[in-house]
C-alpha cells in the first residue's frame, strides 16, 4: 500500500510459499528448486479404542455439539456434527487459498486446475512457464535480477529486523559466550586453496550439526552456496578442493550444489576429494568438479533415485489408533501416513523419480567424459580403486595428495589452506551439543530444544561407529516427509564384537 515492491525468493515453494507469493508483486524460485502445492490435506486420530486396549476410557462432558475438544479421546471416530465441522472448515480454507492464488496469479479455476495437476512435485522452470510463479534465478544472481525489475543497481540488506545488542553485562557469567557469539573469521591475505565441506545429509536450506546424538549432520545447499560465492569473488582463493563425506540426500539439493560447483570451476579450479563416501547425491556433486581424487576403500557410485513413504496404516491397527482423512485438491492425499500410493499415485511418483534419474545421469556423462552408464550407473557401488578404470575417478590420493597436486598445476609457492564453510561460533556450537539448552545473551531469539537430547540414549547404546550410520538413515527416512524423490545410497552397518 505504501508504493513499495515486493519480490519473494525461495529455494522451494510449497503452500505457504505460494499463498505469500500471491500478494507480492513477484515471486522467484531457485534455480533448480521445487514446488510442491498438491493441496490441502489433514489427518485426525481418535484414541478411545486404543485408551480401551489400555483399559482406560476418557469420561468427558461437553457442551456443544460441534465444540469436538473431547471427541480424539472420548471416540474411536468423529461424530456428525464433528464432520460437518470441519469439512466446511477445511473447504473454506482451501477456496480462500485457492482465491488468493488465482487473484495474486491471475488464473481462473481451469488454470489453477491443471496447474495443481502438476504442481504436487514439480521443477523450478515448468512452473515458471505454467505462470504459478515469476522467474528462477540463481540465489547469487538475486542481486542483478532485482537490478532489471528497478532499472538500476540493487543493495541487499539482510541487517533488517535483527535486533541491536544491549552492552554486556559482566556481572553474568554467561555474557562471556557473547564474546564468541559470531563465527570466527577466517580471511585469506595470501594465495590460498580452498577446501570445501560437503560432509553428512545433504538437504536443502541450511546445515545441521549431529548434536548429542553424533554423526556427521547435514549438509545444506544454501550454506554451500553461500560458501562458494565467497569462494567465487575472493581473488587470494586460486584453486577449491571439495571434500566429500556423503551418502547423499535431496536429489534436489544436490543439484543446486552441482549448479554451484560449476558456476565456480568457470572462475578457478575446482576439484574434489572423497572421504569414506561420495554415493549418490555425494557423487552427483562431485561430478560438478573438474577431477576427482579418492581413497583405495572410498564407496563411490550409487547412480540412482529412490523415493517412497512409511504408510503408518499397520502400526495405527496395532495401536488401535483410529485415523480419519480429509483431502482438498487434485493430489492433496498424496503424502497420507496411513496407505501405500494408489496404482496411478506409483505411476507418477516412478515418472518424477525417472526425469530425476535422467538429470542425475546427464550430470555424470557431462563431468566424467568416456564413463560407460551401463557398467556404472543403476545404482552400482564400487570401492576407489576400481573407480578409476571405470573413469568414474581420476586418481588414488588422499586430501593432502588432491591439495598438492593443485597447487603443483597452479604454480603455487607458499600457500594457505583454509577451511569452508566458516565455523560456527562458540554459542552456537554450544546450542547445538546442548540441545539449544544453553543462550548467550543479547544474541538472538531464544533457541528451541532440538532433537539432540532425544538420541542421546540410542546414541549409547548403538556405540559410535554403528550410530553414524543409523542417524543417517533415519535422517534420510525423515527427509521423505519432505521429498518423495531422494538421491541416496543405502547405509552399511558394520557390526564389531566386543
Amino acid at each position: 500500500k505504501s508504493g513499495k515492491k515486493v519480490q519473494i525468493f525461495s529455494e522451494t515453494y510449497g503452500a505457504g510459499e505460494i499463498g505469500l507469493a500471491s500478494y507480492a508483486d513477484q515471486a522467484l524460485i531457485q534455480t533448480g528448486g521445487g514446488v510442491m502445492f498438491p493441496g490441502v490435506y489433514m489427518e485426525e486420530m481418535f484414541l478411545a479404542d486404543t485408551l480401551a486396549w489400555a483399559g482406560l476410557k476418557a469420561d468427558m462432558v461437553q457442551i456443544g455439539a460441534y465444540k469436538g475438544a473431547s471427541e480424539q479421546m472420548a471416540n474411536a471416530k468423529p461424530s456428525p456434527e464433528w464432520s460437518e465441522n470441519i469439512d466446511q472448515l477445511l473447504s473454506s480454507l482451501y477456496s480462500n487459498m485457492r482465491d488468493h492464488v488465482k487473484q495474486g496469479r491471475n488464473m481462473d479455476d481451469a488454470k489453477l486446475d491443471r496447474v495443481m495437476e502438476e504442481a504436487w512435485m514439480a521443477e523450478a522452470e515448468p512452473m515458471v512457464k505454467a505462470g504459478l510463479l515469476d522467474a528462477a534465478v540463481d540465489l547469487p544472481q538475486l542481486a542483478k535480477q532485482l537490478e532489471t525489475t528497478y532499472g538500476g543497481e540493487v543493495t541487499l540488506d539482510s541487517s533488517i529486523g535483527e535486533k541491536e545488542h544491549a552492552e554486556m553485562d559482566m556481572s553474568n557469567p554467561m555474557s562471556l559466550i557473547a564474546l564468541f557469539s559470531k563465527p570466527p573469521q577466517a580471511e585469506p591475505t595470501r594465495d590460498t586453496i580452498a577446501i570445501l565441506h560437503i560432509d553428512g545429509t545433504i538437504i536443502d536450506g541450511d546445515s545441521k550439526s549431529g548434536g548429542f546424538g553424533g554423526g556427521a549432520g547435514s549438509v545444506g545447499s544454501r550454506t554451500i552456496r553461500n560458501a562458494i560465492e565467497t569462494l567465487k569473488d575472493d581473488d587470494h582463493i586460486k584453486g577449491v578442493v571439495v571434500r566429500i563425506d556423503s551418502p547423499g540426500g535431496s536429489a534436489m539439493a544436490s543439484e543446486i550444489m552441482w549448479q554451484g560447483l560449476r558456476s565456480l570451476a568457470a572462475k578457478k579450479p575446482v576439484w574434489s576429494s572423497v572421504g569414506s563416501m561420495a554415493a549418490s547425491g555425494g557423487y552427483y556433486v562431485a561430478v560438478g568438479t573438474d577431477k576427482i581424487y579418492v581413497n583405495p576403500s572410498s564407496i563411490v557410485g550409487s547412480i540412482g533415485v529412490v523415493g517412497g513413504k512409511v504408510a503408518m496404516g499397520g502400526l495405527f491397527e496395532k495401536f488401535h489408533i483410529n485415523t480419519v482423512a480429509r483431502a482438498r485438491g487434485p493430489r492433496a492425499g498424496m503424502f497420507n501416513t496411513t496407505t501405500v500410493w494408489s496404482d496411478a499415485e506409483r505411476e507418477l511418483v516412478r515418472k518424477k523419480m525417472t526425469e530425476t534419474y535422467t538429470q542425475f545421469t546427464g550430470r555424470v556423462t557431462a563431468g566424467r567424459k568416456g564413463i560407460d552408464l551401463d557398467k556404472t550407473a543403476a545404482g552400482r557401488l564400487f570401492t576407489g580403486n576400481k573407480s578409476i578404470d571405470l573413469k568414474m575417478a581420476d586418481k588414488v590420493g588422499g586430501l593432502e595428495v588432491a591439495i598438492e597436486d593443485l597447487a603443483k598445476q597452479l604454480s603455487l609457492g607458499q600457500y594457505d589452506v583454509l577451511d569452508y564453510p566458516a565455523p560456527k561460533s562458540l554459542s552456537d556450537s554450544l546450542g547445538d551439543t546442548l540441545g539449544g539448552m544453553i543462550q548467550s545473551p543479547n544474541v538472538g531469539a531464544k533457541k528451541e530444544l532440538t532433537d539432540a537430547a532425544f538420541w542421546q540414549v540410542p546414541a549409547e547404546l548403538a556405540g559410535p561407529q554403528s550410530w553414524s550410520q543409523i542417524k543417517t538413515g533415519i535422517d534420510t527416512m525423515l527427509l521423505l516427509r519432505r521429498e518423495p524423490v531422494l538421491a541416496v545410497s543405502p547405509s552399511i552397518l558394520i557390526f564389531k564384537n566386543r
